[in-house]
């Protein structure tokens, strides 16, 4: 049975359980559990961080843990009872921990090594705490490091600022508001403002000293130097290095490692230098041989200097190389390093030029304490301490030290009978005073051991040496006295033996015989001469000579000649202990000299601080005993050196002795009756002050009262001792006196110099440090009267000293912070007097800082009590107020204008109060004591609103200002719950609740009153309203999302609409949403809310519509900003800002937000590069505008300007896209009507310029190369897509050089979650529900919808090539199958193709490289047609080459040699015939009658085929080298093969070709250069030029060669250089196909049959295995579009050049309409006119063409050909084709990567179509009468070949083909497709040269057979943006 726990209630899983039994709780180790009940070993809980899921789990997994237990029962908490500090360390290691891994995510591979290391510590430091082994100062220890490191890992992470008092967290609700504020300020100071060092660390480490010439031992001496004062100001560091120039010691880093300790801020300057100097040890020359003296000397080697600013940066000096230097003159020596600083090139130069010596530098800041802890490494590993020289700036108490600095300056010396200088060496002893050397007091430097004498370096031959050496002597006190030093001098030879010679020695004594040590200075000492053998040993020999030169010189004038020589040295005295004052000593030592006592008291103020509080205890003794001595002589001047005394150590040197005065009052001081005379001076200077005419003596007085008081009260209290509390009354009455003199003072109001108001001021301020002391002695209502009574003599007048007003305010701060204030009976008392004057400055609105700091103390002795300052202490009032407080407060009001004040003030100060600023952001625990304070006064402030301000009260502004205040109450930052961790979401629940919702509910209760008034706040609440909904918190939103429906209703009955309220919620929509607010959940919580809502009104149908409409924005809006997220591709961001561009545009007609949505868009197409989708975007705009002068409003980054300036600027914006983009003919259109508005307005110069634009355009357009695209078919399908694409399928324009399988990659990596479909049908309904990503790409072939172009003769391809990828609307993609029985030796019998046609909403390119299709299609061509379609597309390949070849287009004729070879040998291998084998046959004529014209079509095209393989061989045979003459041959032969299985004898006769030369190497030629054919019996027949034709290089693939030939061809022709793509042949799966480079893919419409030979490479069963993959353009059959279908007999017999690429089989219409186009063509046997009347009725829809001029016929030169009829035809009724294209310009950028070619898979004998074929040109169709009707043949006109220079060009003159200009526009299908920018119609004339801008066109194109059903159509956009 299961029974609820009483004691275990809390523990911590110790095992991981897996909860797989039945109720069982899933736990992870770790985990901390909460138990309910318990049953036989089990327990039943909930883990903490999941309270919602309970179950049970074994007691055996969890540790219990000491909890106590709150509200129990079915809302108990349970709160461990462990130490706080371990609390918070679990809770904050369980938070870090998530965002730990986070960092290691976000690669901040710093902070998350660092924050481990962290981590890690603080476990450690919790096992040591829960261990409970520790002392209680190291627990506190322990916990202050423990704190220290979680708070910098929260400031690291951006976590909340955690209030501690005493190391432990503080609850909110057990402290004061004010108090709270306090810890977060002090806190939050402590870690915004560290507290600058005022103590600074130089850490110095010697790497090595890099010299070339280097061999001896060196000495290296560091030490700072100030160049400003000339001096040095730090001991020394001394190393020794070793031969190579590294340390000697390099296992005791102490040894070449040091730290100058102590340096102040002063010192951080740049005229300090870290200078160093080396000294050599070796001979006395450093040329010197090695045996000429064995004595080593120091001898100066060289300088290096480095200015400390240079380390000021905090950057540590690793491996700095400081160059070193010598001085010219070994003389020199002592200043070389000021030389150096100074620059005085000419007395140094370098030592050598690879010198150089390499430290280690760095800066550290803070006391010694703090470095050692931070840079423990440092001195774990060892370091030596260098001090400054002399004391800190500040002396702490204890400190001991007694260093003596000698420093040996210089010498005068003789030279002692000799010819040269002496070398002079200087030996240092310390002597004690019974002549024994003193062993181990001398110090070179740290980093040395101390030694025990001292030798200076040489300097060679000079008699005037200068060393300036710094030695520090730390001789024990002890030792001094007695002592002295002694300086032996020494010559040093240079001969062999190297002998030392001692010829004289200087001394001096340490202390005097006064007790006074030697001064600090310089001393000239006496050399006394000796000899080498003179014993120094017995020091009374020599003690009893004068030592210093002033004394001698003072003493003994005759002996002037034997003190010639002489020895400078300086001293330095650094003690605490000896003095060398000698007033310090006479006061000290007053009692052997009674009569010096006054003198001695007054020269106490001349005496340096730093002496007197070496011996404070000994001077305050001296003092006091004076005082008893004689109280009535000296207690005016023992009193005045003690304010001095006392004042000395309020400067910031000595504050650390304070502590020490304390001490001494306390333990030490002895005067029981110095209270009589300190309390009589005392008043005695207060009487006087009102009087004085000089304040500053009794001002020094008044600020020392604070220990004035402690004496006296120590002194009493000694004195009460000693005597049992005698005179008590004496002494309350001398007190009281003192206080009744100091209350005169203060009341006295200052006049004139306002120097009492100065000394009223001092009082003021050390005035309430007295009251301690006065507790002391009295009660402590006695002590509040006192404090009291003198506060309360203060003048209240505002008008005085404005400083003495903030003094006194500070006065009464003080006293309210005091100990005094703190008991409730003295606070009574004060109370009064301390809010008086509160009253009184808050009145005047003066020192507002101080009062709120005083009202908030005031405050904290309350215990609830809140915020800062002001803050805090206003909700602190708040905090303690009841119903009854609220009650009485709005009963105070007199009248509803003072209520409605009050109402307006405290909401807006409410509103202030939740600023995001008004606290630091890491104050969360603040903010949200803030904000439950102010809820809960709004919740009884509402009331009052709803009684007194409704109905007829009703007052708009008051409403408004509540509504505004709760909505931004419920959007702060600190309430959105949903951004904390779980804990700390927990932790906010269970104090306050979500206090978002408790306000939702309060708006919504306030709003339901509010009745009819509601419209007042329709529509300008929608938008806040709405901010809140998009809260993420469902129970805020079921409140508030109903309100909407509310505001509908009201608006309804209002205007009987609710336009207001959409446009509101559509405007706030987008801004709010793309601020990252709102998501899918709030959307079908907003559609499902309010459609439920409206269901029974009156207007559901336009509330359901709106209601539609902004769920619709909500999808695409969502869309947008998971697109725009950053990471995400560019792809998908434009997609998605396309959407919801034209919902605004379409649905909503919200022209600004298009507007923004066009700019946004074109800013993503210019990062994506996409720069012809940029400039179409942006002419979205520019359609918005007129030419026009209507001024504009500055709007996105378009100043205010007029409406002509904008559209000028978007104009040549749009132009550089276009040009940028390569689209070439747009921006041709724009610079013409830019250009008609500059010449309307007469601006020549620009005109001028767009002209010349104009003219780079053309140009550009026949001089560069641009790549026409591939374009991909992409299908989205599945719910987990974007709702702009899913369950969609897109056309896609490809990238430069982007093929399938790259495009197919990129889409993939734009959605790495799709799956790719491996087929190319369409889905089933199961993939368009599955929660899943589908992708179906395949690439479709563009069909241009205009076909003028294409099909025109002689324009050249780099201008046709812009119309075949340009303005497409319309796709086509091919796929093979078989239909019924596959006949295994003829597979084209039942090979079909089903075309699919795809439709855009937009012709691409556009505002996007895709669009969506609209509609599609799909037909199916019988096997008959299929084998039509690939007859024509290889006869019109055939005829381009050919065409290509004989104008010399090509630079080699590999390309029509492997066509020829294809085709032929192909045929010949039973190719074609096939096809006859398959249609030709009876039983299939018989079974398909209605297949006639197709059959009989299909025998002209293979008749066709024949006749231009004849032609073709004719001109193979003109250009083919010679090394491919046998291929030549056996193609000739295999053709006549192939005529004879086509039943063709002969042909009339073989045209002859008749190429046309260019002498000039131009393939552009006039059009009567064209050679002229003539058939046998005189007939003209006159030349036309092809529509089109291809250059050879790189754009053919051919078939692969089935027989022996085609391996020859591969051999000859496959390295050719200009077609390598055309040789970089594979085998086709089929049998001897000839494939494309790209036709391994099975995209296939149709192909030839097969011949007996198969492929090698692929078996049967793989033929057709690709047919279902992603397909390639490039494997696919070209087609072309059917116009409007003609009669039957308007057939012709053969196609022209231009109908290859054109289906047999119209989507539109059945297999027995299909029709053909006729178009007149250079292969057609018609006369243009005919061809022409064809034309026209077969009423084909084109642009204009303007009218070709006549054709000269030239007599000179023209050939004939004569072609007999096709057998069973009449010659007279047959027709000839002359096969004489005219050639156009060679490199042409070419052909697209688009065209499909035929598939090996079902092709053999009929070569596959190569990638170029006429697909692309999209020519229109000859037709052919079914009767055969007799057509005439015209007389071809001779043709003049005009010749041209080599630099010319020709330039066709008679006929001009007008570029393509017009952008066609499919204009019955929709409104707005194309921007009407880019539309200008076609004259039927173009003029020869651009029109004039202001000629008259005809505004309209005509519109041929395009699908007439329209779309649906888009709202109507305003023609003009407003101000826009």
């Amino acid at each position: 049975m299961w029974i609820p726990t009483e004691h275990e209630k809390y523990g911590v899983v110790i095992a991981s359980f897996r909860g797989t039994v039945p109720y069982g709780l899933s736990l992870e180790i770790g985990d901390t559990v909460q138990i309910l009940e318990k049953c036989d070993g089990w327990y039943r809980g909930f883990a903490l961080k999941n309270p919602n899921i309970k179950g049970i789990f074994p007691s055996s997994y969890v540790h219990l843990k000491n909890a106590c237990v709150k509200n129990k029962g079915q809302f108990e908490m349970v709160i461990p009872t462990e130490d706080s500090v371990i609390t918070e360390m679990t809770s904050t290691l369980r938070d870090w921990g998530s965002m730990w891994k986070q960092l290691y995510v976000r690669n901040e591979g710093d902070l998350f090594h660092r924050l481990w290391h962290i981590m890690n510590e603080i476990l450690d430091l919790r096992r040591q705490v829960l261990v409970g082994h520790l002392t209680h100062d190291r627990m506190k220890d322990v916990k202050r490091h423990i704190t220290a490191r979680l708070d910098w890992g929260n400031e690291q992470l951006g976590l909340d600022l955690v209030p501690r008092k005493e190391y432990a967290m503080v609850d909110p609700e057990d402290i004061s508001i004010t108090e709270l504020y306090r810890l977060m300020e002090h806190r939050h100071r402590k870690k915004d403002t560290p507290v600058q060092a005022s103590s600074h660390h130089l850490f110095v480490q010697m790497k090595s000293l890099m010299c070339s010439n280097l061999g001896e031992e060196l000495e290296v001496i560091f030490s700072l130097f100030d160049s400003k004062e000339n001096r040095p100001i730090s001991e020394r560091f001394f190393l020794r290095l070793n031969r190579n120039g590294l340390p000697k010691a390099p296992d005791k880093p102490e040894r070449h490692c040091s730290l100058f300790v102590d340096l102040g801020s002063s010192e951080l300057r740049k005229d300090i230098y870290i200078t160093v100097h080396i000294i050599r040890i070796g001979r006395m020359g450093a040329g010197e041989k090695k045996n000429a003296c064995s004595v080593q000397y120091r001898r100066p080697f060289g300088c290096a200097v480095l200015s400390i600013a240079d380390l000021l940066t905090g950057e540590t000096k690793d491996d700095l190389v400081l160059k070193v230097y010598m001085c010219n003159t070994e003389s020199e020596w002592y200043q070389i390093h000021e030389n150096i600083i100074k620059k005085l090139n000419a007395r140094y130069n370098l030592t050598g030029s690879n010198a150089g010596l390499a430290v280690s530098l760095q800066l550290l800041h803070g006391d010694i304490e703090q470095i050692r802890r931070e840079y423990s490494s440092v001195f774990s590993h060892g370091v030596s301490i260098t001090r400054k020289l002399g004391f800190s700036d500040i002396i702490m108490p204890g400190e001991m030290r007694n260093d003596l600095y000698i420093t040996v300056e210089r010498g005068e010396f003789e030279k002692g009978g000799k010819s040269v200088a002496r070398n002079v060496e200087v030996t240092m002893f310390i002597v004690d005073s019974n002549g024994q050397p003193l062993k181990d007091f001398i110090s070179f430097g740290s980093g040395e051991p101390l030694a025990s004498e001292y030798h200076s370096f040489v300097l060679y031959h000079n008699n005037s040496p200068r060393w300036s050496e710094l030695l520090k002597l730390p001789i024990p006190v002890d030792k001094f006295r007695g002592s002295h030093i002694r300086f032996e001098f020494r010559h040093c030879s240079t001969k062999e033996k190297g002998e030392k010679k001692l010829f004289g020695f200087s001394f001096v004594p340490l202390m005097q015989e006064d007790g006074r040590t030697l001064p600090d200075g310089t001393h000239e000492l006496i050399v006394h001469k000796c000899e080498e053998n003179t014993n120094l040993q017995d020091t009374t020999r020599y003690l009893k000579f004068p030592f210093s030169k002033v004394i001698f010189l003072g003493n003994n004038n005759q002996t002037m000649k034997a003190t010639k020589e002489s020895f400078w040295i300086t001293s330095f005295l650094c003690s605490t202990k000896l003095t060398q004052n000698g007033d310090m000593l006479d006061l000290l030592k007053w009692r052997t000299h009674p009569d010096k006592i006054t003198g001695c008291l007054s020269k106490l103020k001349e005496i340096d601080g730093s002496e007197i509080v070496k011996f404070l205890q000994d001077t305050l003794d001296t003092l006091f005993g004076i005082l008893d001595e004689n109280s009535q002589k000296y207690g005016s001047k023992v009193f005045d050196s003690l304010v001095h005394i006392i004042n000395l150590l309020q400067d910031s040197k000595f504050h650390h002795f304070k502590p020490v005065m304390d001490t001494y009052i306390e333990s030490h001081f002895a005067g029981a009756l110095a209270y009589r005379d300190l309390i009589k001076v005392l008043k005695w200077y207060v009487d006087r002050i009102t009087e004085a005419e000089r304040q500053e003596h009794i001002q020094e007085v008044l600020k020392a009262q604070e220990y004035i008081f402690k004496y006296i009260v120590q002194s009493r209290r000694l004195f009460s001792l000693a005597t049992g509390g005698q005179n008590e009354e004496e002494f309350r009455c001398c007190i009281q006196e003192l206080l009744m003199s100091v209350r005169f003072f203060l009341s006295q109001e200052s006049k004139g110099t306002g120097a009492l108001s100065q000394s009223q001021a001092v009082f003021l301020s050390s005035f309430p440090a007295v009251y301690s002391e006065l507790l002391k002695l009295f009660d402590v209502r006695e002590v509040a009267n006192l404090v009291q009574d003198t506060l309360g003599s203060l003048p209240t007048i505002m008008h005085v000293d404005d400083s003495l007003q903030a003094i006194k305010l500070q006065c009464i701060g003080k006293t309210v912070e005091s100990q005094l204030y703190t008991n409730p009976d003295s606070r009574y008392i004060l109370l009064p007097v301390v809010l008086h004057h509160l009253h009184i400055h808050l009145q005047e609105q003066k020192d507002l800082i101080m009062c709120a700091r005083i009202l908030s103390n005031v405050f904290c002795l309350i215990k609830k009590n809140s915020s800062g300052e002001f803050v805090a202490c206003l909700l602190s009032l708040l905090r303690q107020m009841t119903d009854r407080h609220y009650q009485q407060l709005l009963n105070s009001f007199n009248t509803k204008e003072e209520l409605r004040d009050f109402l307006l003030q405290i909401f807006t100060v409410f509103r202030i109060l939740i600023r995001p600023e008004m606290f630091p952001k890491d104050w969360t625990v603040m903010r949200l004591v803030a904000n439950n304070v102010i809820i809960t006064t709004v919740l009884y402030l509402s009331d009052a609103l709803r009684k007194n301000f409704l109905n007829e009260n009703f007052d708009y502004k008051i409403w408004d200002s509540y509504f505004y205040l709760a909505v931004i109450f419920i959007n702060q930052l600190c309430l959105q719950l949903e951004m904390f961790t779980p804990s700390k979401k927990k932790k906010v629940l269970e104090k306050y609740g979500d206090m978002r919702v408790t306000m939702g509910c309060e708006i919504f209760s306030m709003w339901q009153n509010l009745g009819e008034h509601k419209l007042h706040f329709i529509p300008a609440l929608i938008g806040p309203f709405l901010e809140v909904t998009l809260i993420p918190q469902p129970d805020l939103r079921n409140v508030m999302i109903p309100i909407f429906h509310d505001m509908m209703d009201w608006e309804q009955r209002r205007s009987g609409n609710f336009k207001q309220v959409e446009a509101k919620l559509i405007d706030k929509l987008d801004s709010l949403m793309s601020e990252g607010k709102g998501d899918e959940t709030y959307r079908e919580l907003f559609n499902s809310i309010l459609l439920k809502k409206i269901e029974r009104e009156t207007w559901r149908e336009s509330g359901v519509s709106l209601i539609a409409t902004v769920t619709r924005l909500m999808e695409r809006l969502l869309d947008y900003r998971d697109c725009m997220k950053i990471g995400e591709v560019d792809g998908k961001k434009i997609g998605c800002t396309v959407s919801l561009l034209n919902f605004y545009k379409t649905e909503l007609n919200k022209e600004e937000m298009y507007i923004r949505y066009i700019h946004k868009l074109y800013d993503l197409h210019l990062k994506a590069q996409n720069f012809t989708e940029a400039a179409y975007t942006l002419l979205l705009y520019d359609e918005l505008l007129e030419w026009s002068d209507r001024p504009l409003r500055e709007f996105l980054t378009y100043p205010m300007q007029t409406e002509w300036q904008r559209k000028e600027h978007l104009h040549l914006t749009i132009i550089q896209n276009f040009d940028r983009g390569k689209c070439w003919e747009n921006g041709i259109i724009l610079c013409r009507k830019i250009a008609e508005q500059y010449e309307s307005y007469y601006d020549y110069r620009n005109l001028s310029k767009m002209r010349m634009m104009e003219a780079s355009l053309y140009d550009k357009i026949m001089d560069q190369q641009r790549l026409e695209p591939e374009f991909f078919r992409v299908g989205f399908y599945g719910k987990k897509f974007p709702f702009f694409l899913r369950n969609k399928e897109f056309v896609c324009r490809g990238h430069d050089y982007e093929r399938l399988e790259a495009f197919q990659q990129r889409m993939l990596n734009e959605f790495p979650h799709a799956i790719a479909m491996q087929h190319a049908n369409q889905p089933d309904e199961t993939i368009f529900q599955a929660e899943a990503q589908y992708l179906q790409i395949y690439a479709v072939t563009p069909i241009p919808e205009s076909q003028e172009v294409l099909q025109r003769e002689g324009v050249p391809d780099n201008i046709k090539s812009f119309y075949k990828v340009n303005h497409i609307w319309k796709f086509r993609y091919d796929r093979p199958f078989h239909k019924g029985t596959k006949d295994k030796e003829n597979e084209f019998k039942s090979l079909w193709v089903e075309r699919t046609s795809l439709y855009l909403v937009q012709s691409l390119p556009g505002i996007s490289r895709w669009f969506e299709v609209e509609k599609r299609e799909v037909v199916e061509m019988s096997p008959l047609e299929n084998a039509i379609e690939v007859l024509e597309n290889k006869n019109q390949q055939l005829k381009t080459l050919i065409s290509q070849c004989q104008s010399r287009q090509m630079q080699n004729i590999n390309p029509l040699t492997m066509c020829l070879n294809g085709v032929i040998d192909a045929a010949v291998n039973g190719g074609v015939s096939r096809y006859q084998e398959a249609f030709f046959v009876k039983d299939y004529i018989l079974s398909h009658p209605e297949d006639g014209e197709k059959i009989a079509r299909l025998r002209e095209l293979m008749l066709e085929q024949a006749q231009i393989l004849e032609f073709g061989l004719a001109v193979h045979e003109k250009f083919v080298p010679q090394d491919m003459r046998p291929l030549h041959k056996k193609l000739v032969d295999q053709f006549f093969v192939m005529k004879s299985s086509f039943g063709i004898q002969e042909f009339p006769a073989c045209i002859q070709a008749s190429p046309v030369h260019f002498p000039n190497g131009s393939p552009r030629v006039c059009r009567n250069s064209a050679p002229a054919s003539m058939s046998p019996d005189g007939t003209r027949v006159i030349p036309r030029r092809s529509p089109l034709s291809y250059p050879a290089v790189n754009r053919y693939s051919s078939s692969s060669l089935s027989s022996q030939a085609s391996a020859e061809v591969s051999n000859i022709t496959g390295q050719s250089e200009s077609s390598d793509e055309v040789f970089n042949m594979q085998p086709s799966p089929s049998t001897s196909s000839l494939s494309s480079t790209h036709s391994a893919s099975p995209n296939v419409t149709s192909s030839a049959p097969s011949s007996a030979r198969a492929s090698p490479l692929l078996s049967d069963k793989h033929k057709h295995s690709r047919e279902n993959s992603c397909l390639s353009p490039r494997d696919r059959p070209c087609s072309a579009i059917y116009p409007t279908p003609v009669e039957p007999s308007q057939r012709m017999l053969f196609n022209h050049i231009g109908d290859g690429a054109l289906p047999r089989s119209d989507p539109n219409l059945s297999a027995p309409e299909k029709a053909v186009n006729p178009t007149p063509s250079s292969w057609s046997l018609d006369s243009g006119k005919e061809a022409k009347n064809m034309s026209d009725s077969g009423k084909l829809i084109s642009p204009p063409v303007p009218p070709r001029p006549t054709q000269t016929a030239s007599p000179a030169r023209h050939t004939t050909s004569v072609s007999p009829s096709p057998a069973g035809r009449s010659p007279l009724k047959s027709s000839v084709q002359s096969f004489t294209p005219s050639p156009v310009e060679y490199n042409s950028p070419g052909l697209s990567s688009n065209s499909p070619v035929l598939s090996g898979s079902y092709s053999s004998g009929i070569s596959s179509l190569s990638r170029c074929s006429t697909s692309e040109t999209s020519g229109f169709e000859n037709q052919a009468n079914e009767q055969s009707v007799p057509v005439p043949v015209p007389v071809p006109v001779p043709m003049p070949v005009p010749s041209f220079s080599g630099s010319e060009e020709p330039v066709r003159k008679e006929s001009k083909t007008p570029p393509p200009y017009s952008v066609y526009e499919r204009t019955l299908r929709r409104p707005v497709p194309l921007p009407h920018s880019l539309s200008i119609p076609v004259t039927s004339e173009p003029p020869a040269l651009p029109p004039k801008p202001l000629a008259a066109r005809s505004s309209h194109l005509e519109n041929g057979t395009r699908r007439t059903e329209p779309g649906p159509r888009p709202r109507p956009l305003p023609r003009k943006v407003s101000q826009l």
